[in-house]
């Protein structure tokens, strides 16, 4: 199909126009039509860049590989296959603690009652995210569970958003593969589909932060390699617009597990952070119409970051939508672009 005369250009003048924004860091894009209608690109396809929460689309994609090898059931405990990490008091209700029961597809899902040890606060302290930004500082998976143990608990089955979780996933999936979490990620998902600028940011990656894009705290630089290198499975992926896209196409397509698996992931839908919501171990972004003055604004799947990164596809309009705007202040960013790019498609 031709594509829409003039579409790809006022795509291109919106994303100039939030570039020249002085909250925008550093603005990389693109935004793609199935049919080819739409295809346009923003800054550099191939520079570096970290997609933070948007990690966990990769973690995902590994949790159903490994199901579909029948190493992993999804409701089955967690501590199941961490059998020597002590798990004791981290999800907790009406005093008593399920830590031992609660499942691979609850963690996923952020159901399972556990805390979020990365933006919860430990009372008389600050949050994990507001010391390393002001501090820079690491840490390990002993102190994330010392310190979501201090963090207030939430009843099992509610939704709370939990970092937790994911270090905890992060650890699983180590267990059962036989190997790093990085390089899980890099047999699993990098190898096969030809990413070689994509890898967890770890303790050896420290030195090359200055080559990955500049994130922004505000009109300050965040210059934060240890914290960055911690985060891991919830959050330490450094990846490319290109490559970003390239594995998000693989993920809805079938490519990289099951695609029977994507109906049972993308449902059971609960509110995080409205107007996002969580499927299991996958974002979903839908805004009513008294958002939008009343237009026609399609759901998005994918995920998000807090370095303002999203990954998201509309199955409705056939559309992929891949940027960050590397900042971590204003978190509503590139929510805004995806909508005005969705919208000037829409129109068309």
């Amino acid at each position: 199909m031709r594509r829409i005369p003039g579409i790809s250009e006022e795509i291109s003048l919106t994303l100039s126009r939030f570039d020249s924004l002085a909250s925008t860091g550093e603005l990389l894009w693109y935004v793609g039509s199935d049919d080819g209608r739409v295809q346009v690109d923003y800054g550099d396809q191939n520079k570096p860049f970290f997609i933070a929460s948007a990690t966990k689309l990769f973690v995902t994609a590994i949790l159903s590989q490994l199901r579909a090898e029948n190493a992993i059931d999804w409701d089955s405990p967690v501590s199941r296959y961490l059998p020597e990490l002590d798990l004791s008091r981290l999800s907790v209700s009406d005093g008593r603690d399920f830590a031992t029961e609660i499942s691979i597809r609850e963690v996923m899902a952020h159901t399972a009652g556990l805390p979020d040890y990365f933006e919860g606060k430990i009372p008389g302290s600050l949050t994990t995210f507001s010391k390393a930004l002001r501090t820079d500082f690491s840490w390990k998976l002993d102190d994330v569970l010392s310190w979501s143990r201090q963090i207030k608990p939430v009843k099992r089955g509610k939704s709370l958003y939990s970092d937790t979780g994911y270090q905890l996933l992060g650890a699983l999936i180590e267990q059962v593969d036989g190997v790093s979490f990085s390089d899980s990620v890099m047999k699993r998902v990098c190898e096969p589909l030809g990413l070689t600028s994509t890898y967890i940011f770890d303790e050896s990656k420290i030195d090359s932060y200055s080559k990955i894009a500049q994130m922004l705290n505000g009109t300050s630089r965040l210059t934060i390699p240890r914290a960055m290198s911690s985060v891991q499975a919830d959050g330490g992926i450094v990846s490319t617009v290109s490559e970003s896209v390239r594995f998000l196409e693989a993920f809805f397509s079938g490519e990289l597990f099951p695609q029977k698996t994507l109906e049972d992931i993308a449902t059971d839908w609960h509110r995080i952070f409205p107007p996002l919501e969580y499927g299991t171990g996958i974002m979903r972004f839908s805004l009513p119409p008294w958002m939008t003055g009343f237009r026609k604004v399609p759901e998005f799947i994918g995920h998000s970051g807090a370095s303002g990164t999203v990954m998201f596809r509309s199955q409705e309009l056939g559309l992929t939508v891949v940027g960050t705007v590397n900042q971590v202040q204003r978190r509503s960013l590139p929510f805004q672009i995806m909508i005005r790019c969705a919208l000037l498609l829409n129109r068309n």
